[in-house]
């Protein structure tokens, strides 16, 4: 993530982005992801999005951001949108 270094603006945009490639890869969206905004609703709204497919976003995050996500730090409000999932990427890399 080249942004990294950069101002706050940055980041977000580089971590929104990461985000959703995760997505996209995990649920199989075949490059829809890259058309949600961050008030796009995720759990309950995405079919693709199950129990299996959280796992496997969480496995994605932890594999290409370097970060440790315990099972108690996850609810549904974690994947409630694309925002509230950016801003809980967020505060594990920043």
């Amino acid at each position: 993530m080249n942004g990294r270094w950069l101002d706050g603006w940055r980041f977000e945009l580089d971590i929104k982005n990461e985000v959703l490639e995760i997505l996209d890869e995990a649920l199989g969206l075949n490059g829809r992801a890259q058309t949600f905004s961050l008030d796009t609703p995720l759990l309950g709204a995405l079919p693709e999005l199950d129990s299996m497919a959280v796992v496997a976003v969480i496995n994605l995050m932890e594999e290409r951001l370097g970060v440790y996500v315990d099972d108690d730090e996850i609810d549904g409000a974690t994947f409630a949108s694309v925002g509230t999932l950016v801003d809980f990427v967020q505060s594990k890399v920043g």
